[in-house]
């Protein structure tokens, strides 16, 4: 999916987080369609500390970068002299993916650190070179605001959604002061597809869905699951806002969705028909008293601004999807 209207060869390309969900896809995305670009990974990559609320620390993983041939350093995006060793390229895009994105963690000091104040160091790196920089915001900004979310109506609910509305403002305060500088921030709606299987418990309901339907166990779900409704995008499109994004020649903040929220009841239904499984569906009561019921992203200023159109649908996505869940059943779930 090269676009016609921007050569990418030849560029140098930073992506922190390159061995997470979303910055490994980037990467393979830019190794198949520009050969000569030079893609730098900046990663923390994983190990055994965890959070306080016993989740690991780094969602980073070397078998999301299995047949990736560019550089791959390891560090930590809050770690100043790990950072400085990026100083000596001349980046011309920063695909800045690294975050604590568990939005479960509680420590509120570790996630404003890691968030916001590496995001500035990010940004001084950007300088340097004067690269353009994209980073993923998230919809978590929004928290309980009605749907369509839209850019302005933030009310985050936790320090995760906080954290990534100050980087917001810090991005705006930025290019404020920085006019000839590009800082476009994407909020990602529900992303789901390969190489998020590392996520572990974060990971999307489809893999989660999926994982459960493949070991012979019915999916299990919220009662009223077909009237919870979000808005589930696959990570190729995800990776088309990157792109266009990186070559619009805009700053700004956008949503990246589909604008078309679907039920969890459709996502197991549709993953029963491609996995042909009879299962029916078992229902509990939700636990939580604060709980999002509807999810759907404003996408018109993204399509207008960015030339940003979603091509992938549910049933498409997750059609695309099976034989990578399967594959992870066999050789990660089952050591099959």
């Amino acid at each position: 999916m090269q676009h016609a209207d921007i050569d990418l060869n030849d560029k140098t390309i930073l992506i922190t987080g390159g061995a997470g969900f979303i910055g490994s896809n980037l990467a393979f995305y830019f190794q198949e369609n520009y050969p000569t670009c030079n893609v730098v990974i900046f990663d923390l990559f994983r190990s055994e500390a965890t959070f306080s609320n016993g989740n690991l620390k780094s969602f980073g993983h070397f078998k999301n970068l299995l047949g990736f041939k560019g550089e791959v350093i390891s560090g930590d995006i809050n770690d100043e002299e790990a950072l400085a060793k990026l100083l000596a390229y001349s980046f011309d895009y920063i695909f800045h993916q690294a975050a604590i994105s568990d939005t479960t963690v509680l420590d509120q000091g570790i996630m404003v650190k890691t968030n916001v104040n590496a995001f500035k160091s990010v940004l001084k790196l950007a300088q340097k070179s004067n690269a353009v920089v994209v980073y993923a915001s998230s919809a978590a900004t929004y928290g309980n605001a009605s749907s369509p979310q839209r850019v302005g109506n933030e009310q985050p609910q936790n320090v995760y959604g906080f954290s990534k509305l100050a980087m917001d403002h810090l991005a705006c305060l930025f290019c404020a002061q920085n006019p000839t500088m590009r800082v476009i921030g994407l909020r990602y709606f529900n992303v789901y597809g390969p190489r998020e299987y590392f996520k572990n418990t974060t990971a999307s309901m489809v893999l989660q869905l999926g994982l459960q339907i493949l070991s012979g166990k019915t999916p299990r779900l919220f009662y009223g699951s077909d009237k919870i409704v979000r808005d589930f995008i696959y990570v190729d499109d995800v990776i088309q806002a990157n792109i266009k994004a990186a070559i619009s020649g805009k700053s700004g903040l956008y949503n990246v969705g589909t604008g078309t929220p679907r039920s969890f009841q459709d996502i197991a239904d549709i993953l029963q028909k491609e996995l042909k499984t009879n299962l029916g569906t078992a229902y509990f009561n939700n636990p939580y008293s604060a709980y999002q019921v509807h999810t759907e992203a404003d996408i018109s200023f993204t399509c207008k601004d960015l030339g940003y159109a979603p091509c992938v649908s549910l049933e498409e996505g997750i059609k695309a999807y099976v034989p990578e869940i399967k594959r992870i059943f066999k050789s990660e779930v089952n050591h099959g």
